[in-house]
C-alpha cells in the first residue's frame, strides 16, 4: 500500500516518519530526495546552472543553497523556475524508489511529502495520513525549533495551506498534540488499520 504523509510545518511530521519506519514501513522522503537530485552531475544541477549561472555554484560545484535561495525567494518567476526544474526530478526519482519497493514487496510505503496538497501530489498515492498539532501549538513549535520570530513563524505558516484544512481532507489523522505516548499509540491503531485494510484489498 503506498500512502502520503503531510502536515503543517511544525506539526511533528518527521517524529511520525521515524515511528512508522521503525514499524518497518518504507520512507520515501522528498525533503532528501530534492538535495539528492540537485547535486553535482545530476541533469536538474546542470538545469539550473544553465537558468541561474555558476555564481551560485561552491568551490565544490555544489549548489550555494543560501545564494540560491536569496534570488529565489525575492523574485516569484525565478522560484517557478526553480520549482519547474526540481519538482519533475522529485516526482520521477519518488516512483523509481516506489516501485523498487513494490518489486521487494514492501507492505507499506510512505511517501513523505511536506507540500502534498499544495503540490496536488495526491494522485501518487491511495491514502494520505495528515500529522496535525494546534495551530498555536505549530506557532509556539516552530520558534522553539527554528528561533523565529513569532512574525517570521507566522509568515512560514500562512505559505503553506491551513493545517485545520489538511485536517479535514485527510483519510487519516495523527493528533500530535499531546504526549509522545499518545502520539505512539495512534501510529501503531493506524499501521494495524493500513495492513489490515490492505490485506483486505488484495482478497
Amino acid at each position: 500500500m503506498i500512502v502520503g504523509l503531510t502536515g503543517g510545518i511544525a506539526c511533528g511530521k518527521s517524529t511520525i516518519s521515524r515511528m512508522l519506519a521503525e514499524r518497518d514501513a518504507r520512507i520515501i522522503d522528498a525533503d532528501i530526495i530534492a538535495r539528492e537530485v540537485v547535486r553535482p552531475g545530476e541533469k536538474a544541477w546542470s538545469l539550473i546552472v544553465e537558468r541561474f549561472g555558476r555564481g551560485i555554484l561552491l568551490d565544490s560545484e555544489e549548489i550555494d543553497r543560501v545564494k540560491l535561495g536569496s534570488i529565489v525567494f525575492a523574485d516569484e518567476k525565478a522560484r517557478l523556475a526553480l520549482n519547474d526544474i526540481v519538482h519533475p526530478a522529485v516526482r520521477q526519482r519518488m516512483r523509481q524508489l516506489t516501485q523498487e519497493a513494490q518489486e521487494e514487496g514492501v507492505s507499506l510505503i510512505v511517501l513523505d511529502i511536506p507540500l502534498l496538497y499544495e503540490s496536488k501530489l495526491e494522485y501518487m498515492v491511495e491514502k494520505v495520513i495528515v500529522v496535525y498539532c494546534t495551530p498555536e501549538q505549530q506557532l509556539e513549535r516552530l520558534i522553539k525549533r527554528n528561533g523565529f520570530s513569532a512574525e517570521e513563524a507566522r509568515r512560514r505558516i500562512a505559505s503553506q495551506m491551513p493545517v485545520e484544512e489538511k485536517k479535514l481532507r485527510a483519510d487519516y489523522v495523527i493528533d500530535n498534540s499531546g504526549t509522545l505516548k499518545e502520539t505512539e499509540e495512534q501510529v501503531d491503531e493506524l499501521m494495524e488499520q493500513l495492513l489490515s485494510s490492505d490485506k483486505g484489498a488484495k482478497r
